[in-house]
């Protein structure tokens, strides 16, 4: 199954560090030729790209800022150009934030929705008449497991991921027809190196009460999008795979 995704194109967004960047690889160790997306950070993405290549991968960079509509639009068109078409995309970009409910400003709120949320719909409104071309697709979004227990100052951040759940399942009845498959994952606490703005991790993701006691690797979250994405995955959509050790049971 080493080539189990060979002549599949993938579309990775955030995918310049972390879970984005090990979506990447797992992706295009597996075959597909790789378009790896990020919003500010060339240096980060071409670096991922350079990994993909001395590794005999196939892979572009694929700037954008996907939370605008026209240049998520542009991407899709540009990586179908570049590689001959668009099978695959993981909407991992997000914004993770702590601020106190009664302090979220409103430019806050919807700074955090289009990332995550906008990001989604945008991308994957441009990428499905792509997918529809090649008999199908796979969509995955990044959720996360705060949006289910509750999580005290994320409520933007919760919320967001909320929306790309039903998202996700509106996708896979509406287009199940055309064999476009759409999927959530929500993952625990994983081992990210977290940016200053993502403040300390929430309470609810600690490893206190963890079944497995430890933080999931990037990889694992991963292997889960390559599942999905793959042959293996063919009869899974709509639905929310939880990747949390146990510490959240559904």
């Amino acid at each position: 199954m080493a080539a189990a995704l060979a002549g599949k194109v993938a579309l990775v967004t955030g995918a310049g560090k972390n879970i984005g960047r090990a979506i990447a690889l797992a992706l295009a160790r597996d075959g597909a030729a790789v378009a790896v997306n990020g919003r500010g950070d060339v240096a980060a993405v071409e670096a991922v790209v350079a990994e993909i290549r001395a590794n005999d991968g196939t892979a572009m960079a694929a700037m954008a800022d996907v939370a605008e509509r026209d240049q998520a639009r542009a991407l899709a068109d540009r990586v179908a150009g570049a590689f001959g078409g668009l099978d695959i995309v993981v909407s991992n970009a997000g914004l993770r934030r702590q601020t106190a409910f009664l302090d979220i400003s409103l430019a806050e709120w919807r700074e955090i929705m289009s990332v995550a949320l906008d990001g989604a719909f945008f991308l994957s409104q441009a990428a499905i008449p792509h997918m529809i071309k090649r008999g199908g697709g796979a969509i995955v979004a990044m959720s996360g497991m705060s949006n289910h227990v509750g999580t005290p100052n994320r409520a933007h951040v919760s919320a967001s991921k909320a929306g790309l759940e039903g998202l996700m399942r509106s996708l896979a009845v509406e287009f199940g027809g055309q064999n476009i498959r759409a999927n959530c994952i929500a993952p625990g606490a994983i081992d990210t190196v977290r940016g200053a703005s993502a403040g300390v991790l929430p309470g609810t993701l600690t490893l206190a009460g963890t079944p497995l006691g430890r933080k999931g690797g990037v990889d694992e979250i991963a292997a889960m999008v390559r599942l999905l994405v793959g042959p293996e995955g063919a009869y899974v959509t709509g639905q929310t795979i939880h990747v949390n050790g146990g510490v959240f049971l559904t």
